[in-house]
């Protein structure tokens, strides 16, 4: 059993064997076969050189080199008595030394004149090399026996020079040991060291010693010496052309031959033409896209810069002549600031309603109704007014086919603006659209509104927020302004005696978006809810014998919470402050003697409103001041009816617009608003005298009602004894 399974092992081992001896010939044949084919590669490309370069030759009228190289092999096989009879220039020219094999008789060889090529090659810049290094150096004892003392450094120059040895004031010392000198020995693990050196050593005579000599501090002669190495050029004329002392090659950037000719041409050379484009092709870019919108921004732009005015002059210490109308500036409470008009689009245009952007506070949105003078320009126009540059024209100009009633910023949409018609359509707006008109609009049907529709706000959060309208039928709509195609609620808000509210003016209290207050043609003004129980009307404020044009609720926060007071405007040249807790007017104010057409409380002071009226005048109240007469009063140029006024939301600014298409911009005195601290109590006490006062006013109304009777009676009481 043993046996069989070594016998086993044994033929295993010699197939093994076997089989690495086959793979060793292959190997072994593999590579004579390449040896071979690298051979015969070798010299097929050698003698493809060797004819390139016998070509290049015999163009400049040498000898080629196979011809050379056949002659020298022939002549090396004549006879002595050959050699020595024929001539130099027969045994060179491989003709006649077959001639002289073949036949024994020599020809003549004919003479050719050829041309000799010149080559100058400019001298080389001399460059020089060095290196040092600082090593400590102390008294050394040299191998020729003497005792030689330096200072503490020592420097070591390599320096490319065939200067003698004894330029240099310095010796050998004890650290040089190791240094291979003339006729002298080296251990023989520094021997192979040094032959990388003497490889390269580009000038043999020159030894170690040569090339490298010691300077040491105290040697006067070593900054003359290492001055002086740029001018010695005897070792350096030593070199072939082109390499550098240190034994590497010169590399020179050579440009390419221009020939004469050549820079003639490119003179010549015709410059490129821009070719004139077509009407054609110029109506195509002009109306192109991408170049209006490029144009309606740079323009913009533009306009923007050279509409500004900056006074280099500005004096900042007070101290230039400018002191007086400063002190007189600083009396007033409200001055013009500027206006703005658009003599194409909002001339003879009243002005409408007006609304600033949450999201750029500069922006006013102005809408206006039609011109009858221009039967033939769109009814409806809707502007946006820059404050904040000193630009004249409107920065977005958008238009509908019905005269736009009002209009609204999207709170959370900075890009849209809304906008109510008088024919019961809600427009949308977007400045990022290269068009005027609307890019969606609710339908004119029974689902929507189909009368005018002079309210429009938009209420509730980023999340969850709709617009909702109202119109002159008593319709209120919620929209999504996502779809305008149909509302999300729709709600009639009708009387007692189902008698439809032509509602002209809407507002919110603030941080509500259920409840509202609105008024109406009627002079009455409404409180209703839009959802719960109590959809629609909640409560009626009579107080007004015309029809309310303008509405404010109060909308400041403080410690005190008054966004239960609203203010109401009518043309019964009255304004009313309320309370959504009684249905009587807290106070009334009747000091203008026309209509007036809107009143707005301040974004920023608890106790100040402005309203306007149809004689031009702008007044603004201060309650905590005096409740008889306004704080500040200016009427605008010309006189004109004022029928819209709004406030910017820093409070700094109030802006008014008149039945001309203009929009005036007054500055308010930072005194008037912004309020102090003690303002809401202040207001609080303002409040509360108003209501005494009132309960005053109708007790005696109810004295005087009563007549005598109720005297005579006081005086039967007061005639009975007391008991």
């Amino acid at each position: 059993m043993m046996s069989d399974r070594k016998a086993e092992l044994e033929r295993k081992k010699a197939k093994l064997q076997a089989i690495r001896e086959e793979k060793e010939r292959r190997r072994r044949e593999k590579e004579q076969k390449d040896v071979e084919e690298a051979t015969v590669r070798a010299s097929g490309a050698d003698k493809d050189q060797r004819k390139e370069i016998d070509a290049m030759l015999s163009s400049l009228g040498v000898a080629p080199v196979s011809d050379v190289l056949s002659s020298l092999t022939s002549a090396s096989s004549l006879t002595p008595e050959q050699s020595a009879n024929a001539t130099p220039d027969a045994s060179l020219q491989p003709s006649s030394i077959n001639s002289a094999q073949s036949s024994g008789r020599r020809k003549n060889r004919e003479l050719t004149i050829v041309s000799v090529a010149h080559t100058n090659i400019p001298p080389k810049e001399p460059v020089v090399y060095s290196k040092q290094t600082q090593t400590i150096q102390t008294t050394h004892t040299s191998h020729d026996g003497l005792s030689t003392s330096s200072s503490a450094y020592t420097i070591y120059s390599s320096c490319s020079t065939t200067t003698p040895t004894h330029s240099c004031s310095a010796g050998y010392f004890e650290t040089d040991w190791w240094r291979p000198r003339k006729g002298g020995s080296a251990p023989n693990y520094l021997s192979h060291a040094f032959d990388y050196y003497d490889e390269y050593n580009l000038n043999p005579g020159l030894e170690w010693e040569d090339e490298f000599t010691v300077l040491t501090f105290d040697d006067g002669q070593a900054e003359d010496e290492e001055n002086s190495l740029p001018h010695m050029d005897g070792f350096q004329s030593k070199l072939p052309p082109g390499i550098l002392p240190h034994g590497l090659p010169q590399v020179k950037e050579v440009q390419p031959a221009v020939t004469q000719v050549e820079q003639e041409k490119q003179k010549e050379k015709p410059r490129k033409e821009v070719r004139e484009l077509s009407e054609e092709e110029k109506q195509m870019i002009i109306l192109s896209e991408d170049f209006q919108r490029f144009l309606d921004r740079t323009s913009r732009i533009v306009e923007r810069a050279l509409g500004e005015s900056v006074d280099i002059y500005t004096d900042y210490a007070g101290t230039m002549d400018g002191e007086d109308g400063m002190d007189e500036k600083s009396h007033q409470r409200l001055w013009l600031n500027r206006s703005f008009i658009c003599e194409r689009w909002s001339r003879n245009r009243c002005v409408t309603s007006m609304d600033w952007s949450p999201q750029f506070p500069e922006l006013l949105a102005a809408s206006y109704n039609n011109n009858d003078d221009t039967p033939n320009d769109p009814d409806g126009v809707c502007l946006i007014w820059n404050t904040k540059f000193k630009k004249t024209t409107p920065e977005f100009i958008f238009h509908c086919q019905s005269p736009v009633m009002s209009t609204t910023f999207a709170r959370f949409h900075p890009n849209l603006i809304l906008g109510g018609t008088y024919s019961g359509q809600i427009v949308l707006w977007d400045n990022r659209v290269q068009k005027r008109t609307p890019i969606q609009r609710t339908p004119l049907s029974a689902t929507a509104h189909t009368h005018p529709v002079y309210c429009l706000s938009v209420v509730g959060t980023q999340n969850a927020h709709n617009l909702i309208s109202i119109s002159t039928d008593g319709k209120l709509c919620s929209w999504s302004l996502d779809m305008l195609s149909q509302p999300q609620e729709a709600l009639e808000l009708h009387t007692k005696q189902s008698k439809a509210i032509a509602a002209t003016c809407l507002a919110f209290p603030h941080g509500d978006v259920n409840n509202f207050v609105m008024g109406s043609e009627d002079g009455t003004v409404y409180s209703a809810c839009r959802h719960g129980s109590r959809a629609g009307l909640t409560e009626t404020y009579e107080g007004h014998q015309g029809p309310v044009t303008g509405i404010s609720a109060h909308a400041v926060q403080g410690g005190i919470d008054f966004s239960h007071l609203f203010l109401t405007s009518s043309i019964d040249w009255t304004i009313k402050l309320w309370s959504l807790k009684e249905n009587k007017p807290l106070y009334s104010f009747e000091h203008n003697g026309d209509y007036i057409y809107d009143v707005a409380w301040s974004p920023t002071h608890p106790a100040l409103f402005a309203a306007v009226d149809d004689s031009g005048r702008l007044d603004l109240w201060n309650l905590n001041q005096d409740t008889e007469v306004p704080a500040a009063s200016v009427v605008v140029d010309g006189c004109p009816a004022l029928n819209r006024v709004s406030w910017t939301p820093s409070g700094l600014h109030v802006t008014v617009g008149d039945d001309t298409g203009k929009i005036w911009v007054y500055d308010v005195a930072e005194h008037l608003a912004h309020p102090r601290i003690d303002e809401w109590n202040k207001f609080l006490y303002t409040q509360q005298d108003l209501k005494n006062n009132k309960a005053d006013e109708e007790l005696d109304k109810l004295n005087l009602s009563s007549g005598p009777s109720s005297l005579t009676s006081m005086t039967s009481i007061s005639s009975v004894p007391l008991r």
